[in-house]
């Protein structure tokens, strides 16, 4: 509420939940509280059964900005608090679900309408419903059903069911309304069947053609259709149609405007569509209309209400000849950026509307007669939204109470006040002034459910609350209270009794009054406070509560026990890291009075699972020692033993210092930089009680792996230093540096990488390595190298000196290669012949100056393509398909080939018209395949180099071989017996134009394998011993000088111990007498390929 005692109020009420929460240890929190909690997000629980937030509700949204204590809060804490049970905690009705605007299809199967509410309290609510502010009379009308809260409504009609509706939740403690929502049914009629007359006009008239549409309810768009459907009418700039008006406005009429027009009409709910009859449009034939100026026809309303945050659509639309143009404009300042043109400028739409884009605004129609405009105010209005809602709030009787509810909304929100459901009005106690409401001398009669409404001619919001007037006697949670303090402590003894209106406070001890004194002395909450107290103040105290509906006792037996001395010892150790201590906690204390031990690490819990194995307890009844082992440098700082019984808590502490490598030093600062140093400086690190003897200067650049240690001026650099300069760094690099400490106990980590630097340009020192050379084209001197890493370039313009001579003569001549990336420099000079030795070296420079050389090695010019053909060319048929080519090399001499390239043709075609094909290096032997069978080819070499090619040698003449028979073995017979199969053909006879069969192939693989086992044999007949157990198949193919032929049909056995078979054909066919048979055993099988 503002006031300015509030936040001293609210620090003060803290302050004191401590000792309250003692003293309502272990009781349950209220039911309504829990609820409360749980749905309106309030305050803490035990706060929850003086002040609730419920769920407030209206036509907008609320924002929530309330405090959570007031004065009405402090009042009833200090007086009474509500220890009830879960279950009889009783509070007045919550909403849970308020109904909403509902519009209802009349056209649906089902004519049932439901209306949900529901409510939450203790009793269960009850309810009912109000229709335009008249009960709905569930019993007397059938019609009506009331389910839980859900109202409904059965054969519901536009006539007798239309309005508003309100659900009413009741129970013992009062009764709330929800907000109203209007039920409204959605229909659309037909239009009237009468005949519509013809619009007739002339050609560049404009023509408005009138919808009328049937009655309907809600909204409904509108389309025309253009003669039939589905033929629409298109909107530009010359045709719109007004979602207004639903008529079709036309500027200027063409010959290609004539035709039958009907309009369509559709439900945005029910999506019934409705046509109207057509309605023709003619040309007049008495003339064609002139030109004339625009005539706004179609416009907005002369004033536009529009909700916040809705889409507003302004429409403006002229006749005229020629078309006219739509141009809008508001009066007072520009147009929404987000708002858009639509329709060819007759629609001006602004989403999400805002206070802020009212206004006048203006369209304007104009063609070359002249110009018409429209204008008009467009006003936002907003529904209330809260500010500020109230709260449950419990009171003592004869207390005031004081609620303010605030709004926003444009028009400004107006306030009235329910009191379980009906209206409140002013009385000589009750003040309603502005959305306050205070009652004066609150009597139990004032307990109810209250409703703060705002509302504007746009829509209502509702808060709700509960007041609650408390009337009780005295009463304490306990009767007796069991204290046990220490001797010299000082002692507080509280009474909080639960009380309303407050209780009137008296103590005494051992049935006498105890009178205040400077160690005894009554606080203003009640609770009586002993100063240094000793073994005197023991005994019974007992703590009276009165009012005026009665009183209780609370007794509290106080016993005082000697004080608790702890020792911890050693109270100060330095340790190494990886060693290992033992702390040593001893206590004395009271015999009667149990100890417990918490050891604590810089004022924190020691969490020894955190920890792992490094720590260990070993407990007694009075003792508790702590074993830390393989002590890290975390492990360092200020351990704590706390000893605690029932009366008392004590602290003692011990300082662990750890020894161990130093920490990182602090930022490394590059001071000073050149072409090969840099001076850093930097800040120590702690030494982790061991001091620093010397200090590591790394640096890391693009080119280094990771961080390596540089040189140094000093070296070393001592633990007193804290700069230094690192050498010998190489010119031109970006570096970033690093410094790592060293103590006696070891190397720390190191500091923070400096930022980077790069050392300034210096000439380069570095020559480049490998010089060579060779290959090349005839006349060349090729010169080669390895070229030096960016990292010793020294400097921008990088580049090279390529500097050669012939070998005898004197001067040098020089060649400048600007990329520092090249690897290869190229002279041509046509007059050294090939093979002519130059001295050769290379250089390096860069923008600082010239660096030095490689060292001179000698180089030979290139050799030139060979000039001599390969000799003894000759050339073998190995089968149809292929033959072999072999030649021996040229003479020795300058034009040394790499390779050689075979050339082949037929004998009857061109040599261009041939296949050419490399070896892969200085093969003298080459296999043609690929090739026709049974035709002459020409064939010749040529050898080549990186230079060129040779010349050819002469052309051999070399024919293939016969094709392969294209016959496969016929009239397949075998015989069986057992294992042992017994295999037979007839032989297969070459055509004139195929090679002469030499013997036959037999291939043999087991049934899904894929490898074959083969046998040649010069008959045609053969006997296989197969293995046991298993499926085989055999093809044979006959063999050629030209290759393979075609394979048999396959024959399939399968194997098995004792089994004998015969061929179908075997009783017809005899074997040939004295045929030779040929045995194979498939030990001695060689693998082939796949069938």
């Amino acid at each position: 509420m503002g006031s300015p005692w509030k936040p001293l109020l609210l620090l003060s009420v803290i302050s004191g939940m401590a000792d309250f929460a003692r003293t309502v240890a272990g009781r349950p929190v209220s039911y309504a509280a829990v609820l409360r909690t749980k749905a309106d997000s309030s305050s803490s629980s035990s706060l929850g059964s003086k002040m609730r937030l419920r769920n407030n509700h209206g036509a907008g949204s609320s924002s929530q900005d309330w405090p959570l204590f007031s004065r009405h809060v402090y009042s009833a804490l200090s007086s009474q608090e509500d220890y009830r049970s879960e279950e009889s905690e009783e509070f007045g009705p919550v909403f849970i679900q308020e109904p909403d605007d509902v519009i209802f299809a009349l056209d649906k199967d089902d004519k049932k309408v439901i209306m949900n509410c529901e409510a939450r309290g203790n009793p269960a609510p009850t309810y009912s419903w109000l229709i335009n502010g008249t009960n709905v009379d569930v019993e007397a009308d059938l019609r009506y059903s009331l389910i839980d809260g859900n109202l409904i409504i059965h054969n519901a009609s536009d006539a007798t069911d239309y309005g508003r509706y309100q659900c009413r939740a009741e129970n013992s403690m009062g009764i709330i309304l929800s907000r109203d929502t209007l039920l409204q049914f959605a229909y659309l009629g037909a239009f009237s069947g009468r005949m519509r007359g013809a619009v007739s006009v002339r050609e560049g008239q404009g023509v408005v053609l009138m919808c009328a549409p049937p009655p309907h309810s809600p909204e409904i768009f509108y389309s025309w259709v253009f003669n039939e459907l589905p033929s629409f009418v298109v909107e530009d700039s010359r045709r719109f149609i007004s979602q207004e008006t639903g008529n079709l406005y036309i500027s200027k009429v063409q010959p290609s405007d004539v035709g039958s027009y009907v309009c369509q009409v559709k439900n945005t709910v029910t999506n019934t569509r409705v046509l109207s009859p057509p309605t023709p449009l003619t040309l007049k034939t008495d003339g064609v209309m002139g030109e004339y100026e625009p005539k706004i026809e179609a416009h907005f309303p002369q004033t536009v209400l529009a909700a916040k945050g809705v889409t507003v659509r302004l429409e403006c639309f002229a006749l005229g000849n020629p078309v006219p143009t739509i141009t809008w404009r508001k009066m007072s300042g520009n147009i929404p950026k987000k708002a858009r043109l639509r329709k060819s400028q007759a629609v001006l739409e602004i989403p999400n509307i805002q206070l802020e884009d009212s206004g006048s605004y203006e369209c304007k129609a104009e063609n070359s007669r002249g110009g018409t405009a429209f204008r008009g105010p467009l006003q936002v209005y907003t529904l209330p939204q809260w500010i500020n809602m109230i709260n449950d709030t419990q009171l003592d009787s004869g207390e005031q109470l004081h609620w303010e509810c605030r709004a926003t909304g444009k028009p400004r929100p107006t306030y009235r006040w329910l009191r379980n459901g009906e209206p409140l009005s002013p009385q000589s106690r009750v003040e309603m002034v502005n959305g306050e409401l205070i009652i004066h001398r609150l009597q139990q009669a004032d307990s109810g459910m209250y409703q703060c409404i705002a509302e504007n001619k746009y829509g209502a919001i509702y808060s709700n609350a509960e007041l609650k007037i408390l009337a009780s006697a005295p009463m304490f949670s306990s009767n007796t209270v069991r204290l046990i303090a220490t001797v010299g402590k000082d002692i507080s003894l509280e009474c909080r009794p639960r009380a309303s209106p407050k209780a009137r406070i008296s103590w005494r001890k051992n049935e006498r009054r105890v009178p205040p004194s400077r160690r005894i002395m009554l606080l203003r909450n009640n609770t009586l406070r002993i100063i240094n107290s000793s073994r005197s103040d023991e005994g019974s105290y007992v703590c009276r509560a009165e009012n005026q509906f009665g009183s209780a006792e609370l007794t509290t037996v106080l016993l005082v026990k000697e004080a608790m001395r702890v020792e911890l010892s050693p109270m100060r150790v330095e340790v190494t890291v990886g060693e290992s201590v033992v702390l040593s906690c001893k206590v004395t204390h009271d015999p009667s009075l149990d100890v417990s031990f918490l050891w604590l690490l810089n004022n924190q819990p020691l969490n020894t699972q955190h920890e792992g194995s490094h720590f260990e307890y070993i407990q007694t009844s009075s003792t508790a020692d702590l074993m830390i082992r393989s002590i890290l440098l975390i492990h360092a700082g200020k351990y704590g033993c706390r000893a605690q019984t029932s009366a008392d808590s004590v602290l003692a502490e011990a300082e662990l210092l750890v020894r161990g490598p130093p920490g990182p030093p602090g930022v490394v600062i590059v001071e000073e930089i050149t072409d090969t140093t840099a001076t850093l400086s930097w800040s120590h690190g702690v030494d982790n009680h061991s001091p620093i003897t010397t200090y590591n200067v790394q640096a890391r650049s693009p080119f280094s792996l990771g961080w390596q240690t540089v040189k140094t001026d000093p070296d070393p650099v001592t633990g007193n230093m804290e700069s230094a300069m690192a050498v010998e760094l190489n010119p031109w690099v970006e570096f970033e540096f690093r410094v790592v400490a060293t103590n006696a106990i070891g190397t720390g980590d190191p500091s923070a990488p400096s930022r980077a630097v790069r050392t300034k340009e210096a000439v380069p020192t570095v020559a480049p390595a490998n010089v060579r050379g060779g290959n090349g084209r005839r006349h060349e001197l090729v010169i080669s190298w390895e070229p030096v890493s960016e990292e010793f370039q020294n400097g921008e313009g990088f580049g090279y000196i390529v500097a050669f001579r012939a070998n005898g003569t004197r001067g040098w001549k020089e060649k400048m290669v600007i990329s520092a990336d090249s690897t290869t420099y190229k002279y041509r000079d046509e007059t050294f012949p090939p093979l002519t030795p130059f001295e050769v070296r290379v250089g390096v420079y860069n923008n600082k100056g010239d660096g030095p050389f490689s060292g001179v090695v000698t180089v030979f010019s290139a050799e030139g393509e060979p000039r001599e053909p390969p000799s003894e060319v000759e050339a073998f048929a190995v089968s149809s398909s292929e033959i072999k080519v072999m030649w021996k090399p040229p003479n020795p001499g300058p034009g040394r080939p790499q390779g050689y390239e075979v050339s082949y043709w037929k004998d009857v075609e061109q040599e261009e018209m041939g296949t050419k094909q490399r070896t892969t290096g200085n093969e003298t032997a080459m296999l043609l395949s690929g090739l026709d069978g049974n035709t002459m080819y020409q064939v010749s070499v040529k050898g080549f180099n990186s230079v060129g090619q040779g010349p050819p040698s002469s052309a051999v003449k070399i024919s293939t071989k016969k094709n392969a028979p294209s016959l496969p073995p016929g009239n397949m017979m075998w015989i069986q017996e057992g294992n042992n199969v017994s295999l037979s053909w007839d032989p297969v006879k070459a055509r004139d134009n195929e090679s002469e069969v030499i013997g036959y192939k037999v291939l043999l693989r087991q049934e899904g394998r894929g490898h074959s086992q083969v046998m040649r044999t010069p008959n045609s007949a053969v006997v296989l011993t197969l293995p046991e157990g298993g499926t085989y198949i055999i093809e044979v193919r006959a063999v050629s000088d030209g290759g393979e032929g075609a394979a048999s049909t396959q024959v399939r056995v399968l194997t098995s111990s004792g089994v004998r078979a015969k061929s179908g054909q075997l009783s017809v066919h005899n074997l040939p007498h004295g045929l030779a048979w040929t045995a194979l055993f498939l030990s001695l099988m060689v693998p082939s390929f796949p069938l």
